[in-house]
Parts: C-alpha cells; sequence; structure tokens
C-alpha cells in the first residue's frame, strides 16, 4: 500500500515536472513563431539572462530577502490580530454587533489608498509596507475564526456547562480545537495576500524590495525584469503557502489527509 502510495506521488511530481517543461518551451519558441516583439514577451532565455545580470549588478538577493521578510512580519501581525479579534467577537456577540460595521468598512476600503497616507504617517520606511500587509491579511484569518465560532454545535456547549465547565474550559476545549481546520484556511489564503500588501507597499513608495525593482524595470522599458521580479515573487507566494500547509499539517495531524488516488 504505502509503495502504491509512494507511486502515485512520484507520477505526480513526474506530471507537474513534464508540464512545467512543456510551459517553459511554448515560453521560449511560441511568441517567436508569432512574431511577437520580445520587448512585449521576453522568451525564457532571454529572461534568465536577465536573472543572472540582476544578481551581479542589482542586488537581486537583497531586494529578495527584503520583501521576504517583509511579507513574513506582516503575515505574522496580521494573522494574529485577525485571530485575537476573531476570538473576541465570536465570543462576544455584543462586541461583534458594536464593531462589525467599523471593521467592515475596513475591508471595504481599497488597501491601495492606504499606502499614501502610511507613507504620509511613517515616511519611506518599512512600516507602510507591513501595515498595508496587515491590514489585508486581517480580515480573511478573522472571518474563518469568527465563522468557526459561530458554527459550533450549541448543544456540545450546553452539555458542557451542564457540567458546570467555565467560560475558558468551553473555549479551550470546543471552541478553539474547532476554530483550528478554518483557521488555516485562512491562513492560507493570507500567505498569499501578504505578499500582494507587500508589494502595493513598494509599489507607492519603496527604495527597496521587488515591488522597488518592478517600477524600476517599468521604468527602462525593461520587460525581462519585470517577468524575473513577477517570477520571484511568485515564488515567495508559493514558499509561504506551502510552509502554512506544512504547519496545519503538523498542528492538525489528526485529520485525514487528502487521497492521491485515481478515480
Amino acid at each position: 500500500m504505502a509503495a502504491r502510495r509512494e507511486d502515485r506521488i512520484t507520477g505526480s511530481a513526474g506530471g507537474s515536472l513534464a508540464l512545467l517543461v512543456v510551459f517553459l518551451a511554448v515560453w521560449e519558441w511560441v511568441p517567436a513563431l508569432f512574431e511577437v516583439p520580445a520587448f512585449i514577451i521576453p522568451p525564457a532565455s532571454a529572461v534568465w539572462d536577465e536573472f543572472v545580470r540582476m544578481l551581479a549588478k542589482d542586488r537581486l538577493i537583497h531586494h529578495t530577502l527584503v520583501t521576504t521578510a517583509t511579507v513574513l512580519v506582516g503575515f505574522a501581525l496580521g494573522a494574529l490580530l485577525g485571530m485575537v479579534v476573531g476570538y473576541l467577537l465570536g465570543m462576544s456577540p455584543r462586541a461583534e454587533f458594536v464593531l462589525s460595521p467599523y471593521i467592515l468598512a475596513l475591508q471595504i476600503a481599497p488597501k491601495v489608498a492606504f499606502a499614501p497616507l502610511f507613507i504620509m504617517w511613517f515616511g519611506y520606511t518599512v512600516y507602510p509596507k507591513i501595515l498595508v500587509a496587515v491590514l489585508i491579511v486581517f480580515f480573511p484569518v478573522m472571518v474563518n475564526v469568527l465563522g468557526a465560532l459561530r458554527s459550533v454545535d450549541p448543544d456540545l456547549v450546553n452539555l458542557a456547562r451542564a457540567f458546570t465547565a467555565t467560560r475558558a474550559q468551553v473555549f479551550w476545549r470546543i471552541e478553539f480545537p474547532a476554530s483550528m481546520p478554518p483557521l488555516f484556511s485562512g491562513l492560507r489564503i493570507g500567505a498569499t495576500l501578504a505578499v500582494i500588501g507587500v508589494v502595493v507597499g513598494e509599489l507607492v513608495g519603496g527604495n527597496t524590495g521587488l515591488g522597488y525593482l518592478l517600477v524600476f524595470g517599468e521604468g527602462q522599458a525593461n520587460t525581462a525584469m519585470v517577468f524575473v521580479t513577477i517570477i520571484l515573487l511568485t515564488v515567495i507566494g508559493i514558499i509561504a503557502y506551502v510552509a502554512v500547509i506544512a504547519l496545519e499539517r503538523w498542528v492538525l495531524h489528526y485529520m485525514p489527509s487528502r487521497s492521491l488516488e485515481t478515480v
């Protein structure tokens, strides 16, 4: 059984690798077949050459590390804030009724509009980027936690109270464990949104980071540089997403994992 499962995993990984090779081949040769100019869609080889040049001359590693660190901080703070607010609102319906309109208004307001405001407040520092990421990550985490607490079986809560369980015991023994799967669903979403928040801050007012290189490449009409930056941002988002999945599997090890069996 284990051997069959390993074979399925190996086959899936091989299929993904084959799809990547096909995609790179199409990217390399198809635009030239249709006479698409390189300044619109540069071939994959040109993007690779630009990547090597940026490593040597544009401090690409430094900018990537700056963006990665900012994403991690913004994601951690946004997730923590979303968890705290979600649990507090879920435990207090009155607080939810009072604060929900303001939280909804904060979510509806476009996050890009906050970036210039944060820059005016904190200057061209890392704080505006972190704050934009926090705002974007906060809402999906908070909504998932709040929805999980709302969906807890009230009969189970009443049964615990019948056995003289305190409010804290009800939360830690019933509500908190029930909220973990939805919480990690929100964290998966937040992991990718954190990258968007940081890039927005870097686009509006940054002198370091991949968002800065994105603006610089656009100003130089260097399409290959823009592609390199987009690819690296995508890689950062994938790594963050996979890290959340790994943490979820470690924390929720008792949950059944998805089967790879074919239909």
